[in-house]
């Protein structure tokens, strides 16, 4: 369900909003917005500008705390007080003073370090000792890059003439790196020869050794050395620090709470009437929240809230905060995937939730493998809280309950009775159609019922925001609803052998609804008495409306006709395990345990998958896209963020 939000407005005197924030809205979960923006029609507001007291002592108490072992383990110092805390950080810094001048010196020698690399690393396909090189007497060297337009130059017309040799570095998008080797008689020709090309010296100090890729390495080598003399140095820090770590960590905790609170000023605004100064916050809060909020602050004279209650008091929607049982919980993030519902709508999570495990049961129905992932998906969520792992875990446990109606555990099929059906060999006959599996009849019937529900939500959705059109002659309004419920019912009939209605009851449950569709715009416009006309002549406005209703009508039959998916798995998931055990030995009646163990395994990550998927496909394509739009935006409290 969707948390009901009310806008609110709270001031006071400016020098007390420290004490407010720190008091009430620190314990409470408020999404302030900008008190600039949103009270544009306030007179002489003005923003809060002032340096935050706590953030550069929060920075030192935040990187001494990481310096500390086991630093969780700790239990904080509370007895301290707010200057106690400066003074706790001002003297781990002062200790820390000496081990951090070490600390910035091997940093800059690895700066150095990483330069020297950046300058060698072109040249390192090149086979030649970078010393012997820089002390040639008799070749004549220069070592840089040129632009790979002029190398392919050189090299087709140049380079036989030169009586010099081009060796080749690496290469990027933009330039060829290397080193050409020449006679001092020839260089100065070749030199003007590359010069002309563009060609870009890059100069070499004599400070290598062995080639350009053992030089890199060996810098690489040192640069590791130096980083491992920076971690003994954190190490000293932290063994240093630990006799203060109750202290520091205390420190750091309610100088981060203050810092945040501090920062509230960012979306503050400041209003000086009469030569009172006072600040104004706003923001969204819960009602539950904002009625507790009222009753703790009422005999507070220095707070003001007021509670805003029209729309045109404030700017933008309310966002978006979900509360839903916790065993729909993890289903959340399905629907925060897809988009999360506008205040006006439903919340889709617990529609979801039963539909996806439900649906997920009957096409990948097994007792063993439902427990699997019952068991293993409860294990992941109770230690790492993974929302995927808790919607794993309710999906086995209706995978489970289909195991047993269709007798499959772990793959064998004649250990358990089948409460209800086997999938794979149970067939119903219908008239005209002949045989049909039994589960595709029922996964196509189950289909159509959830379509009529989506109808109903999509109904209940545009009452929600009043609007007429979508509500009542929108395909998936009542329109469509009475449409699809009477070709069902039609279909029901005609299958189960009973006579169909006369031809003008028939007329009359298929035309009305189609010509109200058709019309739809035209009948909205008349009911709400709106003089504005259609943007098409009535010639552009019949032959776009019969292509759009020849596109309603597909749609209907193609969303039906893909839940017979549904069936397909239920009969393959058996089908497979069928195979699996066929290659295990099974039928011998002595089946190779090994491979009957990898063989579920392998079918329960391999195809749990993929049913997952074409679950999730149908929630989004088949249902979610007739009823909800999922334009809202979430909740984001401050507090959140003060917490971290």
């Amino acid at each position: 369900m969707i948390v009901k939000m009310k806008f609110i407005n709270i001031s006071g005197p400016r020098n007390d909003i420290d004490r407010v924030t720190d008091l009430y809205l620190s314990r409470y979960e408020i999404q302030l917005e900008s008190a600039l923006s949103e009270l544009k029609t306030v007179d002489n507001l003005r923003p809060f500008v002032e340096i935050n007291p706590y953030r550069e002592a929060l920075a030192k108490a935040v990187q001494f705390v990481g310096y500390l072992p086991n630093a969780a383990d700790v239990k904080p110092d509370t007895s301290l007080g707010l200057d106690d805390m400066f003074e706790v950080v001002r003297k781990a810094n002062e200790d820390y003073q000496d081990l951090q001048e070490k600390k910035e010196k091997l940093q800059k020698k690895i700066e150095e370090l990483r330069a020297k690399q950046l300058v060698i690393a072109p040249f390192r396909p090149l086979e030649c000792d970078l010393h012997k090189v820089l002390h040639y007497r008799y070749i004549s060297y220069r070592f840089g890059r040129i632009a790979v337009e002029f190398y392919h130059k050189m090299q087709k017309y140049l380079m036989d003439d030169l009586n010099a040799i081009f060796v080749e570095g690496e290469r990027d998008e933009s330039f060829v790196y290397g080193a050409y080797f020449v006679s001092p008689a020839d260089a100065q020709k070749a030199d003007a020869v590359f010069r002309s090309l563009h060609f870009e010296r890059i100069e070499l100090k004599d400070e290598f050794e062995g080639t350009p890729a053992y030089a890199y390495q060996a810098l690489e080598r040192e640069i590791a050395r130096i980083n491992l003399e920076i971690d003994d140095t954190d190490k000293q820090a932290g063994e240093m620090l630990s006799d203060q770590a109750p202290q520091l960590i205390a420190a750091k905790n309610r100088l981060e709470e203050l810092s945040n609170n501090f920062d509230v000023r960012k979306l503050a605004a400041r209003m000086e009437d009469n030569k009172e100064d006072y600040y104004i916050l706003c923001g969204w809060m819960a009602q539950e929240d904002v009625e507790k909020f009222l009753e703790e602050v009422k005999d507070d004279d220095k707070v003001f809230v007021v509670v805003e209650d029209d729309h045109d008091a404030y700017f933008g929607e309310p966002p978006t905060k979900l509360d839903n049982p916790k065993v729909f919980k993890p289903f959340e993030m399905f629907v925060q995937m897809y988009g999360l519902p506008a205040h006006n709508e439903m919340d889709p999570t617990v529609f979801v939730g039963l539909t996806y495990s439900f649906i997920f049961g009957v096409m990948f129905g097994d007792v063993g493998q439902g427990l699997l992932l019952l068991i293993g998906g409860a294990l992941i969520y109770h230690f790492k809280k993974a929302p995927l792992a808790g919607i794993i875990a309710t999906a086995g446990v209706f995978s489970t309950l289909f195991g047993f109606l269709f007798g499959s555990i772990f793959g064998f099929e004649d250990v358990l009775p089948a409460l209800w059906i086997r999938p794979i060999d149970h067939m119903t006959t219908l008239p005209f159609l002949g045989k049909l599996n039994t589960v595709f009849i029922v996964a196509v019937a189950f289909g159509m019922l959830l379509i009529i529900v989506a109808m109903v939500l999509h109904i209940i959705n545009a009452l929600k925001s009043r609007d007429i059109e979508s509500a009542w002659f929108d395909p998936n309004g009542a329109a469509g609803l009475i449409f699809y419920i009477s070709a069902a019912v039609c279909i029901v009939l005609f299958m189960t052998g009973r006579p169909l209605p006369g031809g003008i009851v028939l007329a009359v449950m298929f035309g009305v609804p189609l010509l109200l569709i058709l019309f739809r715009e035209p009948i909205t416009r008349i009911i709400q008495k709106r003089a504005d006309k259609m943007e098409t002549g009535k010639a552009m406005f019949l032959v776009q409306g019969f292509f759009e209703m020849f596109e309603t009508l597909l749609s209907y039959f193609s969303n039906t006709i893909s839940f017979i998916r549904i069936g397909a798995f239920a009969v393959s998931h058996a089908a497979i395990m069928e195979v699996v055990l066929q290659l295990a030995g099974a039928e011998s009646g002595h089946p190779n345990w090994i491979g009957v163990i990898l063989g579920n395994l392998f079918v329960c990550g391999f195809e749990g998958l993929i049913v997952g998927i074409q679950v999730l496909r149908l929630e989004y394509y088949e249902m979610f896209s007739r009823f909800y739009k999922g334009s809202g935006h979430a909740f984001d409290p401050y507090t959140k963020k003060n917490k971290k």
